[in-house]
Order: structure tokens, then C-alpha cells, then sequence
């Protein structure tokens, strides 16, 4: 039961860490440090979908669904977890390309808006 947990809460980690670095921009419109721990994360997420690489928490879950009497799973998070959901075909090396882009588009167009709204109080903040 202790590593069933332990492999959740890897789980609801990397869940949560998908999450940010899809839309963690989003909270540098409230939280101005935001980008010093979001950027890193996307350039993470960005290379490990673009190199075809296994995120380190992939086979920390796989060897505590093992530990809990599981068979754990292959391949990477987004393809166990996810890639059934949007792409029920089979992950490619094209479309794992295309989800990298995805959150680099995504991230570029909320920190553009981030910085827009910035300059905009700024601008009113000395008129």
C-alpha cells in the first residue's frame, strides 16, 4: 500500500508538473517570479518531447507501481496517461515534435500578454 501511494503521488507530481509547464505562465500575471521556475520547466518539457527522451519521474512511478505489485507501463508519461485520450492512433515522433511546439506557442503567447499588460501599467502607473 506504501508504494501504491508513493506511485500516486509520483503521478499527481508529474500531472502537476505537465500542467505548469503547459499553462504555468498564466501566473505571472499575478505572481511577477513565475518565469524564474516556469521557464526552466518548459525548456524541460520541450526537450524531453523533442529529443524523444523519459522525464526522470517516469521511472521512479514505473518502480513503485512495480514494488506495489504492478506491471508500471512503458513508454513515457503523456503516452500512458494522456495519448490515448487525444491521439488514440500511437504517439509519433512527429506529433511528440507538434506537442513541443504546442507549449512553446502556448508560453509564448501568454508571456507576450504578460508583458503587454506590464507595459500597459507602467505606462499608467506614470501618466
Amino acid at each position: 500500500m506504501l508504494y501504491q501511494l508513493a506511485a500516486e503521488g509520483v503521478l499527481i507530481l508529474h500531472a502537476g508538473f505537465v500542467v505548469f509547464a503547459v499553462l504555468g505562465g498564466l501566473l505571472a500575471f499575478r505572481w511577477p517570479v513565475t518565469p524564474l521556475l516556469h521557464l526552466p520547466a518548459v525548456a524541460w518539457a520541450v526537450y524531453i518531447e523533442s529529443s524523444g527522451g523519459i522525464c526522470p519521474l517516469t521511472p521512479i512511478e514505473n518502480r513503485f507501481l512495480r514494488a506495489a505489485g504492478e506491471s508500471g507501463y512503458s513508454g513515457d508519461f503523456l503516452e500512458h496517461y494522456l495519448f490515448d485520450l487525444l491521439y488514440p492512433s500511437g504517439l509519433t515522433r512527429e506529433i511528440q515534435y507538434l506537442l513541443a511546439i504546442t507549449v512553446l506557442v502556448i508560453n509564448v503567447v501568454v508571456y507576450l500578454m504578460v508583458w503587454h499588460q506590464r507595459k500597459k501599467s507602467r505606462r499608467q502607473g506614470t501618466a
